[in-house]
């Protein structure tokens, strides 16, 4: 819990410096244009400086506690920060593209499978003989594109003020819990730094806006997410690999199902962004029911409430593999029907058939 507590306070601080200077210097502002812009002014998007500055502040305090945990946790660091690399500087300069972005983050991965020994080597049920017949071309390959998707899928679900963090914090904590119950001392610390520095950059964030991720933050978020879920499942057998399957369905799917209606439904490449994600959707065609009027102040209230709804959504995948992380056959179960579900949701909101206890009030 310490580790929690000093990375929320460290980010609080560093998170509202980051904002004061990119405000004094008009550096790395995200402009309110473009089919994913759903705020009413400019605003820095920097905010993954405070969130990785302050885990690296953290750490080094767990370098110095506990030397062990610390060595790994550097090691952790290192690979992440070519992943943080790619997306600040793409923050900064608007000119790192999204294939260098995924390309860096594949090699950080890679790092941590070398240097960590963060590699996917079984997956529990029919595919498991087949990792252990061919564990290197087959098992590094897989690694890299499991993280990457996960950072970029986080990068995806970052639309609204506190959406990502919150979720990201929520997955956190499941990790650290498990971990906790499989005695991962690593693992736990790890995953309480992350959820704290995330929590200390959402409390300028949500509901106000006051700082955005950006690249930098989504990314460094997400490869954490995916290294550590890696990492817990396969330094601890008795944690079945669909538990991390279903942690991380929720931005790993919102992803996949973006791709499919991109190439299938819509015949556009996948990279382009649109508008129609599931939580553009709800913010079109739910909240904006509840607040009508079309001043600063409504967006920016319209836009935290649209945050809300994808928190339960992804509670429907956080909490029953926290709460079943060792049962597989429970945790597929649960990873099918929150797949009907998303699909579900999703196809209701584009007929206009929403159901009406998601519309939350009547524009005025």
């Amino acid at each position: 819990m310490n580790s929690f507590l000093i990375s929320f306070f460290v980010s609080i601080v560093l998170t509202l410096i980051a904002i004061k200077q990119a405000k004094l210097h008009g550096a790395a502002l995200d402009s309110n244009s473009g089919v994913q812009k759903f705020h009413a002014h400019v605003v820095p998007r920097i905010g993954g400086i405070g969130i990785f500055l302050s885990v690296v502040v953290t750490g080094m305090i767990t370098m110095w506690r506990a030397p062990a945990t610390g060595r790994v946790l550097a090691f952790l660091l290192l690979c992440s920060a070519v992943a943080f690399a790619g997306g600040i500087v793409e923050d900064f300069t608007q000119r790192v593209s999204p294939a260098r972005r995924l390309a860096l983050t594949m090699c950080a991965a890679a790092l941590g499978y070398w240097l960590l020994g963060a590699r996917i080597d079984h997956i529990d049920g029919v595919f498991s003989w087949v990792l252990s017949l061919n564990p290197i071309w087959l098992s590094l390959p897989l690694t890299v594109l499991a993280v990457a998707g996960v950072a970029n899928a986080v990068n995806i679900i970052d639309g609204f003020n506190g959406l990502a963090s919150v979720v990201t914090i929520c997955m956190f904590l499941s990790l650290g819990y498990v971990a906790f119950q499989v005695n991962d001392q690593f693992v736990l610390v790890a995953s309480l730094m992350v959820a704290g520095a995330t929590a200390g950059f959402l409390v300028w964030n949500y509901p106000a806006g006051l700082i955005f991720l950006g690249d930098g933050g989504a990314y460094f978020i997400g490869f954490m997410l995916g290294e550590l879920s890696i990492l817990l499942v396969m330094r601890n057998p008795q944690v079945s690999t669909w538990y991390a399957a279903l942690l991380l369905l929720y931005p790993v799917f919102e992803t996949l199902f973006s791709i499919y209606r991109r190439i299938f439904l819509r015949g556009r490449s996948p990279g382009l962004p649109d508008g129609i994600h599931l939580h553009s959707l709800i913010f079109r065609r739910l909240v904006l029911w509840a607040v009508g009027r079309r001043d600063a102040r409504a967006l920016t209230r319209r836009n935290s409430m649209t945050s809300p709804y994808l928190w339960l959504l992804s509670l429907l995948a956080v909490m029953p593999a926290t709460m079943l992380w060792r049962h597989s056959f429970l945790l597929i179960l649960f990873c099918l029907l929150f797949v009907a579900t998303y699909v579900w949701l999703y196809a209701s909101i584009v007929r206009f058939k929403s159901p009406r206890w998601m519309i939350v009030g009547r524009r005025k």
